[in-house]
């Protein structure tokens, strides 16, 4: 079966996380998304941890599910169209690293995926040893990447270690402020460990398959959501059970059961381009070059975005990428976009929003699969926005030093009101 999987969360133990980030989000917002696989996140917080250990239960094939008595009650408030979606959660953290490498500080991000909680629970006694789990759900370790790879291999061979959002440059893997220049820099022997990266949300599978540092490694897409509105916007598709051996297996080996990714346009992610928010520089890598990588505002080395980095790195000319990629633009950001207002928890925005879900089904499912007429049916202008990200025509703003992108499905108001109008002639 189709399984759309995101593991990269966080609970309300992590820093700049909702409060609504607990176990009972995570499950009524993966219905309401159209999401089958997510993952727990932060468990090496021990209050997280708890939280997990008494409202999961096991299931089937080495996954977890909400416990059913806390599930009836949710269910029971959603609507009916997505009250039968799968869900299931496998027990994942993302971790972050600090240490000093190769005459540099090196700061990596990185997700790790676990079959079960005893294997979680000898990972956090060796991590405890090593840093405060309890200050963030997601902590920082003074440990060399490697040795953490290393923890948690001997913690259960049969762990997944994934390198989070490896452009990202303060915290990537391949990142321009503290990363590494391949896989094998950083973790050395134990290079063929890694089986998988995550792309982040500035970068999508066609930019990292010009780097062969990447061959055969299986690209994941995940959300990072610091709040469970956020789940999903991006994610990964997997033709398999839904069992822990099925879905580690099909991305540990990158065979035709990792279907493809479903992704923000890249530009959309807040590192996609050079710059410098405070004096409000945006490049791309060619403006960059010309300035010698200096801010002409400041004077300051300017902050170099995943699009620069990936062109340092890439070498192998026109890659391809066998895998299927679908871009989309959160049903919330568009809805706003038509509705004119700039917040996503408007009041509008919220209302037509859940009637959607309602009437059609699943975001995912309203995003990627509903036939265009029965979007239409509904309502035009929501079904020709549709149309238009399903054939990526979109105007971008790139997102740099830390500012997202802009993603509209008009070019400006004028474009929507001409829109409009022709529709109300129809």
């Amino acid at each position: 079966m189709e399984l759309i999987v995101d593991l990269h969360v966080h609970s309300h133990y992590s820093r700049a996380t909702s409060k609504d980030c607990t176990i009972e989000g995570l499950y009524r917002w993966g219905k309401i998304k159209g999401i089958n696989i997510i993952g727990t996140g932060d468990f090496t917080h021990p209050g997280w941890l708890a939280e997990i250990q008494e409202k999961l239960e096991p299931t089937e094939g080495g996954l977890y599910q909400l416990k059913d008595d806390i599930a009836r009650i949710i269910d029971a408030s959603l609507p009916q169209s997505v009250r039968n979606n799968l869900i299931r959660f496998i027990p994942t953290v993302e971790i972050a690293t600090i240490y000093s490498k190769g005459g540099k500080v090196r700061k990596l991000h990185q997700l790790v995926v676990m079959p079960g909680f005893t294997g979680v629970s000898e990972l956090n006694a060796r991590l405890d040893k090593i840093g405060n789990l309890k200050a963030d759900g997601r902590p920082i370790l003074g440990l060399d990447s490697k040795e953490l790879l290393r923890h948690a291999l001997e913690s259960d061979p049969e762990a997944l270690y994934i390198p989070a959002h490896i452009w990202t440059p303060w915290f990537g893997m391949f990142g321009s402020k503290s990363g590494f220049d391949s896989i094998q820099e950083a973790f050395e022997e134990l290079a063929p460990e890694i089986r998988a990266i995550e792309t982040g949300l500035s970068s999508d599978p066609a930019m990292n398959r010009g780097v062969s540092n990447l061959d055969g490694v299986t690209i994941t897409s995940h959300s990072d959501a610091h709040s469970p509105q956020k789940l999903g916007r991006e994610a990964t598709i997997i033709e398999a059970k839904p069992t822990y051996d099925d879905i580690i297996e099909a991305i540990k080996s990158n065979d035709k059961r990792v279907r493809g990714t479903i992704e923000f346009f890249p530009e959309e992610g807040k590192y996609h381009s050079d710059g410098h928010r405070a004096c409000g520089i945006r490049f791309d890598p060619g403006q960059t070059r010309e300035h010698g990588g200096i801010c002409p505002a400041c004077h300051k080395p300017l902050v170099v975005g995943v699009q620069y980095r990936v062109g340092e790195l890439t070498d192998t000319a026109d890659a391809i990428h066998p895998k299927q990629v679908e871009y989309i633009v959160p049903l919330p950001e568009v809805l706003a976009e038509l509705h004119g207002v700039k917040s996503v928890t408007s009041k509008a925005v919220i209302s037509e929003y859940m009637n959607i879900i309602a009437k059609l089904g699943s975001e995912f499912d309203v995003l990627r699969k509903i036939k265009l007429d029965a979007v239409k049916d509904h309502s035009a202008l929501i079904g020709m926005a549709i149309e238009r990200i399903r054939s990526g025509q979109v105007h971008k703003e790139p997102g740099y030093d830390g500012v997202f992108g802009t993603i509209r499905v008009f070019k400006n108001a004028q474009d929507r009101a001409a829109m409009t109008l022709q529709i109300s002639l129809l």
